[in-house]
This record gives structure tokens, C-alpha cells and sequence, in this order.
């Protein structure tokens, strides 16, 4: 398919379309990003649970696989973030993509470089002021948005973001399909991302039996017992017993999950704890959240993994409850970009236009 849609997030990052696949963790791999890419749209690798060699690795192989566009999302309060951005600039990446605002001096050094900066936010000042520290673009996910979320809908947060910064906005939380996009864009955006849509492609490596169990799915519940933090998922009978537990219970788990954690990444236990006291510091947590953070990628891996979700927990999105089928991620764009040109025609239509 053609070039549909022009839009600053189309002309800032070269891809085709204006729908981006967010960088979920243990998902976003290669083979997803790929497909993503070759779609036209703009595939973002997660790279939070990976190694320095894993990421690599991993860009490589989307590098195999794909000529055009794509990002790496990264862990700004990550001990070793500065050699990640070393990678990201060697291996000419497109987007830098963050889950927390990076540190200006990792913006500056991506920008020298030509890597186009991308950070997450949850609220308006957040944006202000990684556009104030100089990144090109910002995407902006409300409160319908699986994993780590916050309170405010979509509809709300999306429009005060673009009356408060100069640069493109990207809408995540609630998006599934044209529609959403042609809303998106109605309110300013300059495109959208999704999770939980791209998740429930036929290209994304989640275990089928996972994948099913989220078809099914007509409820979310946002809880802190997973890490601390809110955190949108799948309700389940583990987040019920979750829910149910105490505090030294959750405490407990934690430090199981830390120790597996640590073999699964190869990671020290220095390093962890340097992660830690970053997190600390970059999220104003207490030790307790701290610890209890640990529970987050092993949780998600037994689920999106292992393909136990009786032993996981399965980050969501509200929109998982009007989503019953699994396209290939360009069966999946190509409807979006078509229903959201068509929608946008036919509202020009109604009201005058051409």
C-alpha cells in the first residue's frame, strides 16, 4: 500500500504510515518489529529485558529482515543506558524510543547522531519538559493503555499535550483501529501507537494459548501488587491472588523473582542494584517498590514467554475487550491507514469539503 496518510510522524521517521507498535517487553522482538517495518509502520524493539549482546543480536536481526525504519526502546534509569545509546548511534537506528524522560545529555548525544528521540509520558508536564530538553517527537499514552499506566483517558490527556508542546505527539491508550487514527489526528496527533493490537497479530511471537486466553478477555484491572505501581493487565486468578496477598507475601516474591531475573539476564547483582537505586531515584520509590519491580519482566515472561499465564500476569490494554481476531501486522495497518483516510474523507464530505 501507498503513502495514505502525510503526517510529522511519517516525515520525521521515514516510515510509511502513522501507526507505531509499541516496544512491550518480552514481546516487541524481532520478528514483530520486522513485520511492523515492512508494513509501513513504525516497529519499536523493547530492549529492557535484553543484555548489551542481546541487543545486538537483535537489531541485527531485524536488520536481516528489514530495510526500513525502526526503533529500540530503552530504560533511561538503566545503569548501562549510555552504552545502549553508543549501540543504538553505531548501528544507525532510526528512534530512540523511552520509557521514562531521558537525561539531556542522552537526548543531545542521539540527536548529534541523527537518531530521531521519542520518549513515553503519562502526563503534560512530562512532556513539556522532555520537549524543552530537546526531543523530536513524544508519545503520549492515557490511562486506557495496558502496562504501566496512569489516570487520565486518552481524550483528555491527548489534547492538552498538543496545546502545550511544538513538536509531533504520538496517541497511545484505547487505539485498535482507523477510527482511533482518525480521531487521533482530529485532536491534533501526529499518529498512533499500539500495544495490545499488535500483540494479537498472527506475527507476534506470543504463545497461541496466551494469545487465545486475550481474545477472550472482556475485562482489565489496573493493581499495584505486580510492582508497586499501577499497572494495567488481564484480570486473572493470579492478579486475584495477587490482590488478595500481603505485603511481605508480594515482598517475598520479589526477591525469588530478582534471583531469577538475574540468571535469566545475565546480569550481576551490582548491576541490579545499581538499576535499583536509579529506579529509586528516576521514580521516587520507596525500597519496597523497588523490590517489588523485580516481579514486573518475570511475571510477563512466564505469560508471553513461557505460555504459562496461570503462573504470569498479562499486561492489557482496555481495548483487548473489542478485539476478536489476529491479522498479520500488514493486514492490520493497511486496514487501519485505509479506515482512517476513508473516515476522514467522508467526514470532509459530510461537512463541505472536497
Amino acid at each position: 500500500m501507498g503513502q495514505l496518510l502525510d503526517t510529522p510522524l511519517t516525515r520525521l521517521t521515514g516510515v510509511r504510515h502513522p501507526v507505531v507498535q509499541t516496544g512491550m517487553g518480552w514481546v516487541a522482538g524481532p520478528r514483530l518489529v520486522s513485520a511492523t517495518a515492512n508494513a509501513g509502520g513504525l516497529g519499536i524493539l523493547a530492549s529492557a529485558t535484553m543484555t548489551l549482546d542481546q541487543l545486538d543480536a537483535a537489531i541485527e536481526e531485524v536488520r536481516s529482515r528489514t530495510g526500513a525504519p525502526f526503533g529500540v526502546n530503552l530504560r533511561a534509569d538503566a545503569s548501562d543506558a549510555g552504552e545502549r545509546v553508543d549501540l543504538l548511534i553505531r548501528h544507525q537506528v532510526k528512534v530512540a524510543s523511552f520509557a521514562l524522560a531521558p537525561r539531556r545529555e542522552l537526548i543531545a548525544r542521539l540527536k548529534d547522531a541523527g537518531v530521531v528521540v521519542i520518549p513515553s509520558v503519562g502526563a503534560r508536564r512530562h512532556a513539556e519538559k522532555v520537549a524543552a530538553w530537546g526531543a523530536d517527537a513524544v508519545l503520549v499514552q492515557g490511562g486506557e493503555g495496558g502496562g504501566h499506566t496512569g489516570p487520565i483517558a486518552t481524550t483528555l490527556l491527548l489534547p492538552q499535550v498538543v496545546d502545550a508542546v511544538g513538536i509531533p505527539v504520538i496517541a497511545a491508550g484505547g487505539f485498535f483501529d482507523g477510527r482511533g487514527l482518525a480521531a487521533a489526528l482530529a485532536y491534533g496527533a501526529a499518529g498512533v501507537a499500539m500495544g495490545t493490537r499488535f500483540l494479537l497479530t498472527s506475527d507476534s511471537a506470543v504463545p497461541d494459548a496466551v494469545k487465545r486466553l486475550y481474545l477472550e478477555a472482556s475485562e482489565t484491572v489496573v493493581t499495584r501488587q505486580v510492582d508497586g505501581m499501577p499497572h494495567r493487565v488481564l484480570r486473572t486468578p493470579l492478579v486475584a491472588g495477587l490482590e488478595e496477598s500481603g505485603r511481605l507475601t508480594g515482598l517475598v516474591r520479589a526477591v525469588r523473582n530478582a534471583a531469577r531475573f538475574r540468571r535469566v539476564s545475565g546480569m550481576s547483582w551490582a548491576a541490579l542494584l545499581r538499576d535499583g537505586l536509579a529506579m529509586k531515584r528516576g521514580k521516587e520509590l520507596t525500597w519496597s517498590q523497588v523490590l517489588m519491580a523485580a516481579n514486573t519482566p518475570m511475571l510477563l515472561r512466564a505469560a508471553m514467554v513461557d505460555g504459562r499465564p496461570d503462573l504470569g500476569v498479562m499486561a492489557s490494554g482496555q481495548a483487548v475487550a473489542v478485539i476478536g481476531d489476529l491479522p498479520s501486522c500488514e493486514e492490520l495497518i493497511d486496514a487501519v491507514v485505509t479506515q482512517a483516510a476513508a473516515t476522514l474523507r467522508e467526514l470532509g464530505r459530510r461537512h463541505g469539503g472536497p
